[in-house]
């Protein structure tokens, strides 16, 4: 995924805080947590780029570990049972649960080491081919990046949506 990360995030966090045991406290940090959640795993572009000097495939950075984000948003969970009223645990799982959507929807045409760091095997549902030159042109032109663009105006219908409730 290239484009689709920030609004499927923005989607994901506000149908989950749409609902009515969700407290409207701060409503826009809740908000602002997910959506950072949903891009995060890609910081390590910054490694990737300036001291990897792109030797690994970025995917196989912790940042895409699946085992890291289930394991922080276990641990979210684990704290909003042990402090229920806890806003901060509330952050912590919308962040680390459009993490790992993030994960999922690279899965599908991207590669995730889904069982890392304990077996070195990438999983995607689909491959795109090499056919064009810059290699980003062949995600562009891909019938996936279709995909991208429909959570795109997905985003853009429901946040017009939202703000016309409002």
């Amino acid at each position: 995924m290239f484009i689709a990360h920030l609004p499927a995030g923005y989607i994901v966090s506000k149908l989950l805080l749409n609902k009515k045991n969700v407290p409207k406290v701060n409503h826009k940090a809740l908000l602002i947590a997910g959506m950072l959640g949903a891009v995060f795993p890609d910081i390590d572009m910054l490694y990737f780029y300036l001291l990897d000097n792109r030797q690994h495939h970025h995917h196989q950075y912790f940042t895409h570990y699946p085992i890291v984000w289930l394991t922080l948003l276990f641990g979210a969970l684990l704290w909003k049972i042990l402090k229920p009223n806890s806003i901060k645990s509330l952050l912590m799982m919308l962040f680390a649960f459009n993490g790992f959507i993030h994960l999922c929807l690279d899965t599908i045409v991207g590669d995730i080491w889904w069982l890392a760091p304990f077996v070195d095997q990438p999983f995607a549902l689909f491959t795109v081919p090499a056919l064009y030159n810059p290699w980003w042109l062949n995600f562009f032109l891909h019938w996936s990046f279709a995909l991208e663009v429909i959570i795109c105006l997905g985003a853009i219908v429901f946040w017009h949506r939202q703000r016309d409730i409002n």
